[in-house]
């Protein structure tokens, strides 16, 4: 047999009018914008966290005090998806319905995450 036929060949690249780059990928529509800006996702404020052993949990009841890692006045994660994206604090919205929510005081940026102009 002849070695050369043995030999695997690589594939010729394909040229023409019917080529693509990866670099050329088309961009997304509107429509497919929508549908992700349509996603949901879980937002989290997180107040702070507590180690305890399995002893200690289980001795827990109604009127227990569980110490946080966190100050009172020290910032909050804001948590989307399982990542820190925000830090702020808490505020009072209305104090007759006792609602809060979180004054944002810093953006988490993430490496290879680009903020809209």
């Amino acid at each position: 047999m002849n070695e050369a036929a043995q030999q695997p060949q690589a594939p010729k690249p394909v040229q023409g009018e019917n080529a693509t780059s990866a670099a050329a990928a088309p961009e997304p529509d509107a429509a497919n914008l929508n549908a992700i800006l349509s996603i949901p996702v879980t937002v989290q404020i997180v107040l702070g966290s507590a180690s305890l052993p399995v002893a200690s949990l289980m001795k827990l009841a109604r009127g227990a005090v569980i110490s946080l890692d966190q100050r009172v006045g020290d910032p909050v994660d804001v948590v989307v998806n399982g990542k820190i994206v925000a830090r702020g604090e808490i505020v009072v919205i209305d104090e007759a319905s006792q609602r809060f929510g979180v004054s944002l005081l810093e953006i988490v940026s993430s490496p290879g995450v680009e903020k809209a102009a």
